[in-house]
Formats: structure tokens, sequence, C-alpha cells
């Protein structure tokens, strides 16, 4: 009980017959046995959950380090399984259960502990973390509180706890809190941030208390309960009259597993959206890598205008039109992109001036003119695309159409 660290299990995985619907961290209380939270494992298990049970030992709260270590002892059983098949996780915590470990869990998930995980298990577990019951807590740990509890007739299932207990674990709270009141102060501080900074996890809460609490008050967790409502929180919190520390599912037992069934239910279906919304992501991202751009596809093509797909130059004109993006896919006034090619062309090709054959002069010429073998032509590719004309490589004089007609005559 006044020890360090502490100890986790597997419960529930025989039960469901290798079936589960998700895991659930319970983090019992200071003090307490197997035997003790066995009616919340089988509530678990009945609802196809298996529990990964965490008892801690009272001397953490005064001592982070422990803490600490055993969260680290517990991730590490917890990513194994997950690393095999993937499920909802949800933390349940009992009274003292998140100032003991709970919150030191917290810390190693987002990176801010000393003691590290490799940064693709920490993203398993917050890919998986779909839920928060907490049971009679949190607790605004004192050490003068922390010694109420030890002794309450409630944890130690004794309705009159033996006087020299009561000495033991005051005197003991007494040394403790002379020695380490600062850091406790800066560690309690640090303790309730985390445990509000758990909103940003996306994951809902239960929140189970009673108004005759008298080691986790109500005002407490009412004022824990609405702090991360403001935050955006999905917060429900359930509250009975009649019930002690620890003792609402022993008295409220339908109303308890009603509450229970119901997080565990929407924890389950938060986990589905975040996977369905994780693969999408993922399927995004390698479909921008592997596809071709069109955008780009085209830059590519209007960089060299002039060529075909085999590299063979095209037939240039001056009036070479490459419509933008937007014509491409949309069209100009909304119709497609055939019609528009239809309506415009995307090459225009010049008209080139026409002579009637019907008239003498206009025979005259075409006989004279128009060679019958083209065997010595000189035709070029040309540089319109650079603001230049087309040229040949050969001069020809200004035509003549008298020397022609000279010429026919001879």
């Amino acid at each position: 009980m006044w020890g360090f660290g502490g100890r986790c299990y597997w419960r529930g995985k025989k039960e469901n017959g290798g079936k589960r619907e998700g895991i659930v961290v319970v983090f019992a209380w200071m003090s307490s046995e197997e035997r003790h939270v066995n009616q919340y494992v089988q509530l678990y298990s009945s609802l196809a959950w298996n529990s990964l049970v965490c008892h801690s030992q009272f001397l953490n709260m005064f001592f982070p380090d422990k803490a600490e270590t055993l969260a680290f002892d517990i991730l590490k059983e917890l990513v194994e399984e997950l690393k095999v098949k993937p499920c909802p996780v949800v933390f349940a915590s009992f009274s003292g259960g998140p100032k003991a470990c709970m919150y030191k869990v917290l810390q190693m998930i987002e990176g801010i502990c000393e003691r590290k995980l490799n940064l693709d298990d920490r993203q398993l577990v917050r890919n998986c973390l779909s839920g928060y019951i907490y049971d009679s807590s949190p607790v605004d740990f004192t050490s003068d509180l922390g010694a109420r509890f030890v002794v309450h007739p409630t944890v130690l299932n004794m309705s009159h706890p033996p006087r020299v207990i009561s000495w033991i674990a005051n005197g003991i709270a007494s040394g403790l809190d002379a020695l380490f009141l600062n850091k406790f102060e800066s560690h309690r501080a640090e303790y309730w941030q985390t445990l509000y900074s758990s909103v940003t996890m996306g994951a809902p809460y239960l929140i189970l208390c009673s108004e005759n609490d008298d080691l986790a008050p109500y005002q407490i967790i009412h004022n824990f309960a609405q702090r991360l409502r403001e935050l955006g929180g999905d917060v429900k919190l359930v509250k009975w009259n009649g019930s002690p520390h620890v003792g609402h599912y022993r008295h409220y037992p339908i109303d308890y597993k009603a509450a229970v069934t119901e997080l565990l239910g929407k924890a389950a279906a938060v986990y589905s959206q975040r996977i369905q919304r994780l693969e999408g992501q993922r399927v995004g991202v390698e479909g921008a890598h592997d596809e071709i751009d069109p955008i780009d596809s085209m830059g590519k093509a209007a960089a060299s205008p002039t060529q075909s797909f085999c590299g063979t130059p095209l037939v240039p004109n001056d009036h070479f039109f490459m419509p933008s993006s937007i014509e491409y896919y949309e069209g100009r006034d909304g119709g497609s992109v055939q019609d528009q090619q239809h309506k415009e062309g995307l090459i225009h090709l010049p008209t080139p001036p026409s002579i009637s054959a019907q008239g003498v002069l206009g025979q005259i010429l075409f006989d004279v003119c128009v060679p019958k073998n083209v065997e010595g032509w000189d035709i070029r590719s040309s540089d319109s695309l650079n603001g230049r004309s087309y040229t040949s490589t050969r001069r020809h004089a200004p035509f003549n159409p008298i020397k022609c007609i000279r010429r026919s005559r001879l």
C-alpha cells in the first residue's frame, strides 16, 4: 500500500474468446486489490471489452518519477496489443488513479515526459484513445486527503479501521507534506493541467459521482466537468445521492451499467469515424503523388507548342492559339471543350489569297507558275513563334507576270 510503483495485468481475454470490441485501461484506486475491481472487469467483459488493470501505490502521488515508470510499463503492454489488432481504447480511472498513474500516461502520449515513447507508438495509442470514464474522480489531492483516503472505510472495507493505522497514515502524510510542500503544489497544478489538456484528443467523457462522497467532493467534480465543456469536450455527468466513494456500481447497478454501455458505444463510434478519416487522408496523399497533374502536363506542352508527341515539328502559322487552363476544362461560355473547338478552333490557319481560274490570265498563270516537279523546293520550319516570318534560304526575284507571258509565247 505504502510502496512505490505498482503492477498491471490483463483480464477479459479468455472470457471473450479472443473477440473484443475494445480495451478498457483500468486505473484502480490506491491500495486496491484484484478482487475489488473484478465487478468492473466483468461489466466491461460482458460488453466484449478487455481490461488492462493497473494498481498503483500511494507514494506515487509524491514521487511522479515512480508513477512515470508504471505508466511506461502500461503503455508498453498496450502498444504490443494494439500492434496486433488496433481497436478503441478507453481510460477508466477510479478515485486517486489519475494522480497515481493516469496523468503520466497522458503526458507520455503527448510526448512531454522525460521518458519517451517511440513516435509511432505514441501516435498509435493516440489514434485509438476514444473515451474516458471517471468514477469518484478526479480527486484534488493534498497530503491530508491522501491520509484520509488510505484509512477510509470504503477503501479498507472496514467500518472502523484500527487507530494505529490512522496514526501511521497521518504521520507519514505530515512528513511528506513537510518535505515536498513546494514540489507537491507544482505537481498538483501539472496534474490538473494534464487532465484538462486531454480534451484535445477528441474523446467523450463519462463522469460518475455522488453528493455523499467525502473523498471526492461533488463541487470539485462538477467544476472539472464544467471546465471540460468550456474547452469543447463531450461530457456526461451522472450524479447520485446515496452512494459512497467508489460504491456507485454497487448501489445503482442498472443506471451505472447503462451509462457505461452508452460511453463504450460512443467510444467505438468515435474510433470508427477517426480511422475512416485517417484512411481517407492517407489515400488522398498517396493519390496526389501518383496521379499526373493535368495542369502541369499542359504547362509542359505549352513550353514547346510546335512539337508533336514524337518530336516532329508541326506546321507553323502566325495565329497559333493555346487555351488557358480554365478554358481547357470548362470552356469559355460554360460549354464543352469540343463545342468550343468547333466554334473557334484551337489552331487557326491563314486563308491564302484566291485567284479565279476562270479568266484567261488566271489559266496562263496556273499553267506557267505551278511546276510539275517539286523536288527542288526548299521548305523549312518557321520561326514565327519567335517573332520572325517565314523565309526561304533561297532569295527569289519579285514576281513579274509580263515575263511569264513572254516566255509562254516562246
